[in-house]
């Protein structure tokens, strides 16, 4: 397994809609490794394939973090075939540093998907887990947090970017 580097706005690879994956491969489960270790290492709870570089639609979580009591999920051609209630949630992102947006959920969520060896899964969650799932899957779509927040949020996050890109150039 590999640190990979998580690519950050304004990279375009974030707002492209992935592909579907190919369960049962060398490349998925490197890949899966590889997602893990290096969400674990960011810190975070989630992480899609485009955040890496990879157009394929795959996610990794573990809302428990990396704390020893460590429970991943490998979701690969993920779907919410059902979802109910609401819960707003302060969310940030590895891709947005800097940035977190409050952002309406469904607090219940019904998502199927294949595992790494492409057994289909069903999986019912709540709270943070649902609020994580779609945060994921809007990645795979090229939706990012920064979608959510007000114009005037947006505009001052793209200032504040172009202003650290500058002073690194």
């Amino acid at each position: 397994m590999a640190i990979l580097p998580i690519r950050t706005f304004p990279d375009p690879v974030l707002r492209n809609i992935c592909s579907k994956a190919e369960p049962a491969t060398d490349f998925i489960r490197k890949l899966a490794g590889d997602l893990l270790e290096t969400m674990y290492n960011a810190p975070g709870i989630g992480l899609a394939a485009p955040q890496v570089g990879e157009c394929v639609r795959m996610v990794v979580l573990d809302i428990t973090g990396s704390t020893g009591d460590e429970v991943p999920y490998f979701l690969l051609n993920p779907e919410i075939v059902h979802s109910e209630g609401s819960i707003s949630f302060e969310e940030g992102c590895l891709s947005f540093p800097e940035l977190s947006v409050e952002i309406d959920r469904a607090n219940t969520v019904r998502v199927i998907f294949q595992d790494l060896e492409g057994t289909p899964v069903t999986l019912e969650a709540d709270g943070l887990l649902a609020v994580a799932i779609q945060h994921e899957l809007d990645h795979l779509e090229g939706r990012v947090i920064m979608d959510y927040a007000s114009p005037v949020r947006r505009d001052l996050y793209r200032r504040k970017v172009r202003k650290i890109l500058a002073q690194e150039a």
